[in-house]
């Protein structure tokens, strides 16, 4: 019987993985400070961004000096957003949200994952139609579904679901997410997650050797440094992670 990885090992891939973690964070608080400056009560995408600093336990000195580089109190580099847009196997919608400081880079490794797994990128707008922005609170299975559904429609919240496995997620326009969130943050509810993110109007499903193909892709795209978010449109069932 072949022996595990090494603690040491097994500590220095979980160092790395914190590390890839970091630096989206720190690119997305940058990006976030320039565009709409850096205090984060004035900002809510840098106070989105900071607060998942925060969750993370990335120190609040790291946090202020990726607000002053990007700022222009401290020098720092400066990143490019850029959006891509694509199809994975079996018509899969794709949608890759990038910050670069190197434009040809992140467009060959991002092309190559789309090429290795049998995707191919489209045009700007080709898939972005299928999904629209919302604010998601989300909550873990036994949190309390009456007292959430009434502080979160209170506060302005579109949808409550809850779904099969108990969990339950708090759906809001984009423009009243940061008062739903404070409100249930506020009346001592603590979310699982907090976001602004894309989803898709309608789900692919996917199976078998399609399925597990479109998990290898959105995986290598998730590792690529430049990367800060996937967004994708497939339902896939759990022989996809087999």
């Amino acid at each position: 019987m072949g022996r595990g990885p090494s603690i040491e090992a097994r500590k220095n891939a979980s160092d790395a993985k914190r590390g890839k973690i970091f630096t989206k964070i720190i690119r997305e608080i940058g990006v976030a400070a320039r565009a709409g400056g850096g205090d984060p009560a004035n900002n809510p995408r840098l106070r989105a961004a900071v607060d998942k600093g925060l969750s993370a336990n990335m120190s609040k000195d790291v946090i202020e000096r990726a607000i002053k580089k990007a700022t222009g109190e401290l020098e720092g580099v400066e990143y490019e957003e850029i959006r891509f847009e694509g199809y994975a196997p079996g018509g899969v919608a794709v949608i890759v949200d990038t910050l670069t400081d190197n434009r040809n880079r992140t467009v060959a490794d991002v092309r190559h994952a789309f090429n290795k797994f049998g995707g191919n990128l489209g045009t700007d707008g080709s898939v972005a139609f299928m999904f629209r922005k919302l604010g998601v609170v989300a909550f873990a299975a036994g949190a309390d579904e009456e007292r959430i559904t009434e502080i979160a429609i209170e506060a302005g919240a579109e949808d409550i679901r809850v779904h099969d496995d108990g969990s339950i997620e708090v759906l809001a326009a984009p423009e009243d997410f940061e008062a739903v969130r404070k409100a249930v943050l506020d009346a001592g509810l603590a979310p699982d997650e907090a976001e602004v993110t894309l989803r898709a109007d309608n789900d692919v499903a996917a199976e078998g050797d399609t399925a597990r193909q479109i998990v290898k892709l959105l995986d290598w795209l998730e590792d690529i440094d430049d990367v800060q978010n996937v967004y994708h449109n497939a339902d896939l069932g759990h022989d996809a992670y087999a």
